[in-house]
């Protein structure tokens, strides 16, 4: 029987980077529980991911119940039962026994456990306090989850065509200038014979570069931490020119495996069902009102920020891929 350990998990399963709330605040626990569920049980990804479920459906109901005991639990099995999210990824990857549909089955419960939760956190509080805030809240927080979902997805498609579009200029291929719909899947023209002219030099783009390897720093890959002979390609230098402390930032941070996006879909969520009850405890110490409407709102406001950025980036990215366009064509 194979024996895992610490360091397989942390070679074979940890992402090079991740959220800092996964980095700092689960992975350490997940790790662990993984190496003893690897290595003396039977269990599948597909029973953690319901276990995470049933954790969530519990954290569900003690929001509803709104007093503060019940709140500080509801918030203590949301994260545990993130922490059970995280570990069935690990143990597909770690022993090689994932699948298809339960990568569907794992997202689908990741949206009903937030949704279910945070519903009954913001109703809860409504039904305990009248405070109408609370129903005014909850569309809030759930466009703003769902808009963090189709823009995170329809950025990385453009990002990719842009990509796609510069590699095959680079090779000789003809190509327009246009960004094509994300949906579309022709990003070049091909030749009409069927024949392709890849005789162009290969093409290193910085954003993959630094996303594979989080130890170089853009500097090094500029000075020749790439493939011989390859050209580096950086469609995000516009953003660093007007941000010059972006990449000691960033470096700094991947060298712990924190993503410079620092508030993601991931803090949002447990701010919101995590911190934002957790809250509760301070009223036992201090004459304070409930601060779960206070803590959600800056969740609001954070995400919010971190996706405009995002955009603005992407707006710059398009620029760059413009000129980079025209000096492979020319």
């Amino acid at each position: 029987m194979t024996s895992f350990t610490l360091a397989d998990v942390r070679e074979r399963t940890y992402k090079s980077r991740d959220a800092w709330w996964t980095v700092f605040l689960v992975d350490p626990l997940a790790s662990r529980l993984v190496v003893w569920t690897a290595n003396r049980t039977n269990i599948t990804p597909n029973q953690i991911t319901f276990g995470a479920g049933v954790l969530g459906l519990g954290s569900a109901v003690c929001f509803a119940l709104a007093d503060w005991p019940w709140l500080v639990l509801g918030a203590l099995l949301f994260h545990l039962s993130f922490v059970l999210d995280c570990m069935d990824g690990k143990i597909a990857r770690l022993k090689g026994n994932g699948s298809v549909f339960g990568a569907w089955v794992d997202f689908v419960f990741d949206r009903i456990r937030f949704f279910g939760c945070m519903l009954a956190l913001l109703v809860g509080q409504w039904a305990a306090t009248g405070e109408a805030a609370y129903l005014i809240l909850a569309p809030v927080v759930i466009f703003l989850d769902l808009f963090r979902y189709l823009n995170g997805g329809q950025v990385a498609k453009t990002r990719q065509a842009m990509r796609e579009k510069l590699r095959a200029a680079a090779e000789g291929r003809p190509v327009d200038g246009a960004v094509d719909d994300p949906e579309s899947t022709e990003t070049a023209e091909t030749p009409q014979d069927g024949s392709e002219d890849r005789e162009g030099a290969p093409v290193v783009f910085m954003e993959e570069v630094l996303r594979d390897n989080p130890q170089l720093k853009a500097d090094e890959v500029r000075s020749g931490a790439h493939p011989a002979g390859a050209k580096i390609i950086d469609v995000h230098q516009g953003f660093s020119r007007k941000f010059a402390w972006y990449e000691r930032v960033r470096d700094a941070l991947l060298r712990s495996r924190v993503r410079p996006h620092l508030f993601s879909g991931i803090e949002f969520e447990m701010f919101v069902c995590v911190v934002a009850p957790l809250t509760a405890l301070i009223s036992l110490v201090a004459p304070l009102s409930s601060l779960v409407i206070p803590v959600a709102v800056l969740a609001c406001l954070g995400l919010a920020a971190f996706e405009v950025i995002i955009v603005y980036k992407l707006w710059l990215a398009t620029r760059d891929f413009t000129r980079e366009l025209a000096k492979l064509q020319g």
